[in-house]
This record gives C-alpha cells, structure tokens and sequence, in this order.
C-alpha cells in the first residue's frame, strides 16, 4: 500500500498523558498499538474507518495502564504482538530482535530498545525498504526518554545506561523517520511538559538534550536527575500486564446503591471517593469520604491514594459522566467498584446521613495560616506562596504529622489540594482549609512575590 499521514490516527489519553496508535493497513484491517484496556476512543476510530483491528501490539510491559490487547484478541481476533522476554502468559506472537511481522503490504520489525524496562521492543514500521516511522514506546519520546526507575531503584542507573544505548540505536534511523511514542507531556513515566506528541529522528537529534549529551555518563546522569516521583500504583500493572488483564464482557455498569446500602458497604470496609467538584465537596460530604474531582487526571490519583483490593463506592453529581468514571478506574485495574449512591448528597441527607465541610477560602484569606503546598516537586521550586511547606501529595498520608495545625492546603487550582484535606481529615486532622485558587492567584491577590526553589 501507499502509505499516508492519514492512515495514522494517534489516540491520546490526556490524563495519563500517553498516545496509542490505530495503522489503517489498506485493506480494511488495523494494527493497534499500546492500546489501553479503555477501548473506546480506539473503537471510535476503527469504525469511523471500517476496520478490524487484526494485529495489536505492545512496545512493553506497561506500570501506568492495562493492554487492551488481549481485550481486542478476544473481541477482534487479533493477533498479540509483544516482547518475547516479556514472558506473556497468555497467547500472543513472542518477538525479538530483527523479527518482521507481514502486516499484508506493510512491514512491521522489532527493535530491541531496554531501558524503560528490560523487555521493551519498539517498531519500525516499514513499507518496502523505506522506514515510515518508528514506535518508540517508552524509549525514545519528545524531548527525553521514559524513566528507568520503575523496576526498582537499585536498577534504575543499570537501565539508564541501557536508555543511552537504545536512543543511540534509534539514532542511527534516517532523520526523516518518523517517531511516534507511547509516553508524551502529562505522563509520570518522565515525560518533559510540552504540546508535541510525535516528533522525526532528525528533529530529536537536534534538540533532545540526551541525545545531545557528551558521553554515556552525563547521558546516565541527565536522565536520573530528571526523575520525579510516579503513583504507587505502577508497582502493580506490569505483572499485571505480563499476567493478562481481566477480559470486561460488554460496557461496564457502575451499579446504583442506596443509601442504607452505603452504610453498610462503609462498615464492611469499603471507601467512598467523590468525584464532585471541590466547592461541592467542600459545602458538605460524607465522613471519611475522599475527594477526587472527575477529571482527566481521575484516574492517576485514584490509583496513587487508594487500594486496590477495596470496594469503592463514589458519590457524583448530577450530569456527570459514570461511564468515564468506570473506565478511568478500569483501565489502571481498579474493578472492584461498588458502585455509586443514587440520588447523590441529597438521598444521603435524606436518609439520616451526616455530612462533613472543608474550608474554601480566598487567596486573601490564607493571611498568616501555615501553608502545605501539595504538589509535585517541579512545580513547587517554579513559584510557591512564601513560606509554604512541601509535601508532595503523594506522600502525605506517610506524613501527616507533618502537617500543621489550622494549615491550608494548595496546589495549583484546588483540586489536589482539596484531596488532600480529605486525606487528612480521614486521619482525624481538623480545622484545615483549601486555598481556591493557587500560587499565581494568592501572588495577585495579595501583591506578594512568589517564592522560587526548595
């Protein structure tokens, strides 16, 4: 076939900041790649273009969401594709090295490229003998490589210096070639904040400051100084991916409960997270409930502060979207999913339930109180209200005691913040309050200069 622009469509999942790919091979079959357990943009696509996705394929093991790839083998019948040191334990077609897959006029090799993780293959995608692209997953991405952390401290430095020996190989492609990787801005898979999404061999030899540094080395140490903190939920999905996630048969329903049914999920154990916004939550909500407003950014949170192996039970508002709330918590393995109160904050009040308030205040009214700025190590050093304390977010149930007394908590609008009062009030912390806004808002309100730096 005579391959085009258009017979790309990138899927981005601004939330978890990553992109999948749908490949129209030109015969109505597709080739999927890194497609999340979260389907539906990907089937959107496909349909839009009537095709079957026939090959789907993974550049590795991935810690930040669940394949859909064994999803779409059981839907589609499509052939898995993956790292033969991957060690799947479900079918698929094992690759290494050099391998070529015929995807019907269109070539599709793997290129091992370890370093993100030890198993990670990207693919050159080849028509003929001319290189189209190449998927880079978590190896080479816009502006750096993905972080080599995620097996363990003690082996990030090993791995770094397999990142330096993996870029170098890409490097060698023809300047031309296209690079389309799995982690882009957003992603805490170490991602640098930027809006390109898919960059060329060429473009990233000239301005990606690891492929620009002077030796093995400073290339090791670069990419390790770049590292921040990742959710705690990473630890679980590569096992869980190499496992093969659980198949959802049909749209998943998040079930409607009672109130009294509530109650009595809350005493068995269960938690409840509610997704609302932060001014509703803060008017009223239900003892020991979470605070996760319904964002794009849901599911990274929800997976940072919560198990696992817990029922949840959520509590929305009107208008919102449950299905988006489901297949947020689905696609990073979130399944046991109580489900939602029907009727929201008012069917709790109404059946005797008792709600709890959190202060939202003013950038001029923080005044003297102690101020807990909440959010990642990055965005503190580039401005934070004078004298803020940091503790990042997703440490702060670890260090509570840390926390002063009557403190306000802030991050960048209200949101995270509001999710960690609600964190610290579960742990019996009051008196607290959440800025509305955050450091920009608190610098013109009050004419205070921010402060830069730890």
């Amino acid at each position: 076939m005579s391959f085009a622009d258009e017979h790309l469509t990138p899927l981005v999942d601004p939330g978890l900041g990553n992109s999948a790919y749908l490949v129209d091979l030109g015969d109505g079959r597709a080739l999927a790649v890194d497609a999340s357990r979260d389907l539906r943009a990907l089937r959107q696509a496909a349909s839009a273009r009537g095709l079957r996705v026939a090959f789907a394929a993974d550049t590795h093991l991935h810690a930040d969401f669940l394949s859909g790839a064994l999803q779409l083998a059981h839907d589609d019948g499509a052939t898995v594709l993956a790292s033969a040191t991957g060690h799947r334990a479900f079918p698929h077609t094992p690759l290494a090295d050099g391998d070529e897959v015929d995807l019907g006029g269109l070539t599709l090799r793997a290129l091992a490229t370890p370093g993100h993780t030890d198993e990670h293959l990207s693919f050159l995608l080849l028509d003929g003998s001319r290189e189209l692209g190449v998927f880079t997953g978590g190896s080479l991405i816009v502006g750096s490589a993905a972080r080599p952390d995620l097996l363990g401290a003690d082996r990030a430095e090993e791995l770094a210096h397999a990142q330096y020996r993996s870029l170098r190989r890409l490097a060698t492609l023809p300047d031309e070639t296209a690079v389309w990787p799995t982690h882009g801005a957003g992603s805490f898979c170490s991602a640098p904040p930027g809006a390109e999404r898919t960059t060329t061999i060429g473009a990233q030899k000239r301005a990606n400051e690891l492929l620009a540094a002077p030796d093995e080395d400073a290339f090791v140490a670069r990419l390790l100084g770049s590292l921040g903190s990742y959710p705690a939920y990473f630890a679980r999905l590569g096992e869980l991916n190499r496992q093969g996630p659980g198949l959802i048969p049909g749209e998943p329903v998040l079930p409607a409960l009672t109130a009294a049914r509530v109650r009595s999920l809350i005493a068995d154990g269960a938690r409840v997270v509610d997704v609302r916004s932060t001014a509703e939550f803060a008017a009223g909500h239900l003892p020991g409930a979470i605070s996760i407003a319904l964002r794009d950014a849901f599911a990274t949170w929800l997976g940072w502060l919560l198990p696992d192996d817990t029922p949840l039970v959520f509590v929305h508002s009107p208008g919102q979207d449950l299905a988006e709330l489901t297949w947020q918590a689905r696609k990073i393995g979130y399944d046991r999913l109580a489900g939602h109160l029907a009727g929201g904050i008012d069917a709790w009040t109404a059946a005797g339930g008792q709600l709890e308030t959190i202060d939202l205040i003013s950038p001029r009214e923080v005044a003297d109180r102690p101020v807990v700025d909440i959010r990642q190590t990055m965005e503190h050093t580039a401005g934070h209200i004078a004298g803020a304390r940091h503790i990042e977010l997703g440490t702060l149930t670890a260090r509570a005691d840390e926390v002063p007394a009557g403190a306000v908590l802030a991050c960048g609008h209200s949101e995270r913040a509001m999710t960690a009062a609600s964190l610290l009030a579960r742990a019996g912390q009051r008196h607290l309050a959440v800025l509305d806004g955050g450091p920009a808002d608190w610098a013109a309100a009050t004419g205070r200069d921010l402060e830069y730096g730890a």
